[in-house]
């Protein structure tokens, strides 16, 4: 295979590849949020404490898996290309949604979890996949499609595995399993390999263990301050899930109909910032100003969420939020500039990492300072403390990344 970039037509259809399979396992995993914890609960016997605490177990797991995995996965990518892994991987979160449709009790549907936190990992195949097919200048671009494929997953799926969820509990998992062999099949089908044999390295242990994977973004000049900075976004976006839905409900009585319908509106919106704007504006103000850019009004949307006293005011703010989008596709293209072309599956194993390490961490962090603000500390009226908190984060990481820029 030629080791110069693919021509426009093949590179555009290896992207729209990369978006459809992103968007059906996006899909596949929003499908199983509204209905996991209802399940757990089930198997608990209707205990919610038990099953809250359990259900937080899993949320933990996930994440540790795909810390552990993702390094792996990467370089895998990096030896034997990324079209083989992208379709074991595939095929392994099919198998695991048919294993969680099946399992018998709690633990079993434990072991599916992990296993969807190892298969989940593909993305980082996907990234490096795009890195290969992209010029440098358009690598923004082609990252803020993978966004988009992100947040149009997140719109339809939990809404449909709600719908049905309310038929049977077991239901969404069987569809997600079709949605995992779907994307299995057209890519068997259709995705060409995107890194030749000439550019492949030899698979390494010591590499592709999570603390290598570290080590490895270390040793690159520039690159630990800009990994730095997307591991503090990652850990204020994880006050989204740990505390959107509990705070939404205790500061302004919101309903799971409204929860939904105000979720689908940040899916929206998402969409339109990563597969619209990304395109079109990071190339005039650069991939720098993108970022800064992106981190600054993620925490400019974090202050508006926590200050927000009515909920109309949160949802005029969740447009603001969106622009956050800007963060990860700028990062993106920065960092795939400053490593050779034939590790991008290690460095994107290594970000999936610390995704996983602010899985792990925010979770928690975020429940805990929700559960003080709105519990023993209530009378500070502060109960939007985990979305500040979230804010401060952005902030840090914008005058972290600014510092590495003037210099």
């Amino acid at each position: 295979m030629d080791a110069s970039p693919p021509p426009p037509a093949r590179r555009r259809a290896a992207l729209v590849f990369i978006f459809i399979t992103v968007v059906l396992d996006i899909l596949a995993l929003g499908l199983i949020i509204p209905i996991l914890p209802k399940l757990i609960l089930e198997f608990s016997g209707g205990e919610s404490s038990r099953a809250a605490m359990l259900y937080g177990l899993f949320a933990v797991s996930f994440a540790a898996m795909q810390f552990l995995a993702a390094p792996v996965l990467g370089a895998l990518s990096d030896r034997f290309g990324r079209r083989p892994v992208l379709l074991l991987s595939h095929l392994g979160l099919c198998l695991d949604y048919v294993l969680m449709a099946l399992a018998p009790s709690l633990w079993w549907l434990l072991i599916g979890r992990l296993l969807a936190g190892i298969t989940a990992a593909s993305i980082t195949t996907a990234s490096a996949y795009i890195a290969d097919v992209t010029p440098p200048e358009k690598r923004a671009a082609g990252f803020g499609l993978l966004g988009a494929a992100f947040g149009l997953g997140f719109v339809i799926g939990p809404a449909l595995g709600g719908l049905l969820g309310s038929i049977d509990l077991r239901l969404p998992f069987w569809i997600a399993a079709g949605l995992s062999l779907g994307a299995f099949l057209y890519g068997w089908l259709v995705l060409p390999e995107s890194l030749p044999p000439e550019k492949r390295q030899p698979f390494a242990w010591r590499g592709a263990n999570p603390m290598g994977a570290l080590r490895f973004l270390r040793d690159h000049p520039g690159v630990p301050v800009l990994a730095g900075g997307l591991f503090l976004s990652q850990l204020a976006h994880m006050a989204l899930p740990a505390a959107f839905v509990l705070y939404a409900d205790y500061r302004y009585g919101w309903d799971a109909r409204t929860v939904g319908l105000a979720l689908a509106l940040v899916g929206v919106c998402s969409a339109i910032v990563q597969g619209g704007l990304v395109r079109k504006v990071i190339p005039r103000i650069g991939e720098r100003r993108g970022l800064l850019f992106g981190l600054s009004m993620g925490a400019v949307g974090f202050a508006l969420y926590g200050l927000a006293s009515q909920g109309w005011m949160l949802i005029a703010a969740i447009p603001v939020m969106a622009l956050w989008g800007f963060t990860m596709p700028s990062a993106q293209g920065l960092l795939t500039r400053a490593i050779e072309p034939e590790a991008q599956g290690r460095l994107q194993g290594a970000l999936t990492s610390l995704t996983g390490i602010a899985g792990i961490i925010g979770p928690l962090m975020f429940s805990q300072i929700l559960a003080a603000a709105t519990g023993p500390l209530a009378h500070w009226g502060l109960s939007g403390a985990p979305f500040l908190l979230a804010s401060l984060l952005l902030a840090g990481a914008a005058v972290l990344v600014s510092r590495r820029s003037r210099s």
